[in-house]
């Protein structure tokens, strides 16, 4: 496996990642939830929202790592520094932490197939290296804690920003709790200061 920043070389192997069905939310976002405000994320349809990632990629920087495996993608990660956030930027749930202004870990796909396998982990440590090697200070991302979910088993796809074992594994540290959930599990402020 390898993983490889986001590039029009690759879009038609992120296309079909997203594609698959590796839960409802997948396809619909495209990875721009966090990049818009919630009204126009509310009104946009999943062939726009693929648009608008495939222009982000054209664009570039890379919004996000992909992990190739015999030729096809079978995980992704959402990165890019914080202010290319803006639900994240204006968010009343999620606190900001004090330190230099992070880059962000927005979110994992897997490939049901290829799940159980360390992908996403794998992911994040190349999220955190190739912020690093672009300048970044620090990382961010906003992991659920399924230990603290008031009910049982929680959804994979409530999993999308990773999770909180998964963070400190990968060396990042509590630095606070939110009021933000996904499919009922809290999530926290888990960050990676480099200096």
């Amino acid at each position: 496996m390898e993983i490889v920043p986001a590039s029009p070389a690759v879009w038609d192997a992120i296309v079909d990642l997203f594609a698959r069905r590796g839960g409802p939310d997948t396809p619909f976002c495209w990875c721009i939830f966090w990049r818009v405000r919630s009204k126009d994320f509310s009104e946009a349809s999943p062939a726009s929202n693929r648009e608008r990632l495939r222009a982000i990629i054209e664009e570039g920087p890379p919004p996000g790592l992909v992990a190739i495996e015999d030729g096809r993608a079978v995980g992704w990660v959402g990165l890019a520094p914080r202010s290319e956030y803006p639900r994240i930027e204006r968010s009343k749930v999620i606190p900001r932490v004090e330190g230099p202004v992070p880059w962000v870990v927005s979110c994992f796909v897997v490939s049901r197939d290829a799940r159980g396998r360390g992908i996403a982990s794998a992911l994040l440590a190349a999220a955190v290296e190739h912020a690093r090697e672009a300048g970044a200070a620090a990382v961010e991302g906003y992991p659920i804690d399924p230990a603290a979910a008031p009910v049982g088993r929680v959804r994979d796809t409530a999993a999308y920003v990773g999770t909180r074992s998964m963070f400190e594994r990968a060396g990042f540290r509590i630095a606070a709790e939110t009021t933000s959930k996904s499919g009922g599990a809290p999530r926290v402020v888990a960050r990676l200061d480099f200096a």
